[in-house]
Order: structure tokens, then sequence, then C-alpha cells
């Protein structure tokens, strides 16, 4: 249990951190979270690998409970409603479980085809299950989450959408540039991990 403690701490810090910046903008359409969340699947796939799916599955859970507990601790502030709790907790655990086994399936394969399809593949999960639970008409608006409803031009120069189907968009292309760049860290950490000669 001990070997898997740095990428609890990693998972736990990175939870947290996102949970924390992401009431902070850099531009209308996204939010600091959005660059540091995505960096929770480069600690999955890198579990993953390393260690296998089952110690991938505990770092997630781990990030899970971090999750909740902060959530918890905001909901007492009042920093979030139980509608976004409840969209940020099914997100994360729904697309880094299937990170971790889609990750799992394709091990054998060339050392980036793991993490990036199973990084593309959770991070268009996460971001449909969050927006989709937090924000969409699917579920009664209320006062924290109405906003989101308002109706704009898509990244302020497309066709009317309500404004989180920008933010949605915005959050995944995030995503999707990060899970490019993270094949970099990940090939390093996985090479220092595992010695200079491993592949996979």
């Amino acid at each position: 249990m001990t070997r898997f403690l740095p990428g609890i701490l990693a998972m736990a810090a990175i939870v947290v951190a996102s949970n924390i910046l992401v009431q902070f903008t850099v531009a209308t359409w996204l939010t600091w979270g959005a660059f540091t969340y995505p960096l929770a699947f480069l600690v999955t796939d890198v579990m993953n690998r390393v260690y296998g799916a089952q110690a991938a599955r505990r770092v997630v859970l781990a990030g899970f409970v971090t999750g909740v507990a902060w959530s918890l601790i905001a909901a007492g502030l009042e920093a979030t409603t139980l509608r976004i709790a409840i969209a940020s907790g099914t997100a994360f655990l729904v697309a880094q479980m299937v990170d971790v086994q889609i990750f799992d399936s394709l091990r054998g394969g060339r050392w980036w085809r793991a993490p990036l399809v199973s990084t593309l593949i959770g991070s268009a999960l996460d971001t449909v299950l969050f927006f989709g639970i937090a924000f969409s008409g699917l579920l009664p608006a209320d006062i924290n989450t109405g906003w989101a409803t308002e109706t704009v031009p898509l990244l302020g120069h497309g066709p009317l959408n309500p404004l989180w189907v920008s933010l949605a968009l915005a959050d995944w292309l995030v995503k999707l540039c990060l899970a490019l760049l993270a094949l970099v860290p990940f090939r390093i950490i996985v090479r220092n991990l595992l010695g200079r000669g491993a592949e996979s």
C-alpha cells in the first residue's frame, strides 16, 4: 500500500486543487480548474502502467473520497450545491474507472496508445457527465445553476446555445490538448519507475 501512496497523494492534491481553482476564471469559458483536473488522468494512467489496474482503481477511489469530502466542506461553506457535488463525484468516478478499464485493455500495444485513448475517452465522458448533470435542462435549475442555461453564442461566436454548452466544449478542448501534452510526462515518469528499457 505504501508504494501507492505517492499516487494517492498526487490524486488527492489534484482533486482538492481543481475544486478550489474551478472558482477562478481564466477567460470567458474556462476556469483554472480546467488546467489542473486533467492531471488526474495522468496519475491514473501512470499507476495503471506501473502497478496495474487494481492499484489504479485504489488511487481513483482515494481521489473520489477526497472529492466527496471536499464537496461536503464546500457545501457547508455554501460554495457549491448538491447537484454540482453529485455531478462532480459521478463524473470523476465513472470517467476514471472507464479510463482504468480502457487503459488495461490496451496495455499491450504501443506505449502511447493506452494512455492517449483511455484519457481521450475518459475526458469526454467526464465532460458529458459533469456538465450534463450539473447544468443541463435534464434536471431542474436552481439558484446556483440557473445562470448556466442562459442562451449565448457558442464560444462567443457560434450558434445560440445554453452557456453550459460553451463551458463544456471549452473544458473538453483543454482536456484534449492536455491529453496530448501529458504523453511526455507519462513517458518520463513510467521510464523512471520501471527502468530505462521499459517500452510498455
